[in-house]
């Protein structure tokens, strides 16, 4: 089976495809960043539906998701975005963590992995 790679540099790829399974590397808000975890989600959304398209998916099959939130308060802000976003009936397994992000900007990651 092959491997395809998209947005590929010296330490990780942004999207990987193996057979029928696509994986979404952790993806933060570029412009957003700094802004309300709100603004920030919902940007961080937008990219992965890119990104899914992309691989030749969509949300509605996603698999898996794990959240990570830089402080639990916000986990209900988080959720409306989401909640908002998320294919009725196709929703995945799914966990969200408090976790410190890689800059402080940063308050939502998001890592999906979905069907073709």
């Amino acid at each position: 089976m092959t491997i395809q790679r998209f947005e590929t540099g010296p330490r990780m790829s942004q999207v990987v495809v193996h057979g029928d399974t696509v994986y979404l590397a952790g993806i933060v808000a570029n412009k957003t960043a700094g802004e309300s975890v709100t603004k920030q989600t919902e940007e961080i959304l937008s990219i992965i539906d890119g990104h899914l398209a992309k691989a030749g998916t969509d949300k509605s099959k996603l698999l898996t998701t794990t959240i990570y939130i830089t402080d639990m308060k916000t986990f209900a802000e988080m959720n409306a975005v989401w909640d908002r976003w998320v294919s009725p009936g196709n929703t995945p397994a799914r966990a969200t963590v408090e976790a410190k992000l890689a800059a402080p900007q940063y308050n939502v990651e998001i890592m999906v992995t979905a069907a073709k």
